[in-house]
């Protein structure tokens, strides 16, 4: 069974990013043109993204593909 700690982690970063920037999910699923129910199923870590969607979240959300990452295990 696969691991899947780094997108649970990268799901809550992304959360955590956004509450910060004050946008809710459906205005973040929005700048990226995915559906809310994406956006939900990234934050809550129960999708594996590209990284082309990791792209545009961290376009969307303003901040570097390397600030996704950056959290704490």
């Amino acid at each position: 069974m696969l691991d899947n700690s780094l997108q649970i982690n990268v799901g809550k970063q992304i959360q955590k990013l956004r509450e910060f920037k004050g946008l809710s999910q459906q205005d973040l699923a929005a700048k990226c043109n995915f559906e809310k129910s994406n956006m939900s199923r990234l934050e809550a870590g129960r999708v594996n993204p590209t990284l082309s969607t990791l792209e545009k979240v961290a376009k969307a959300l303003e901040v570097t593909l390397v600030e996704l990452f950056n959290f704490q295990e």
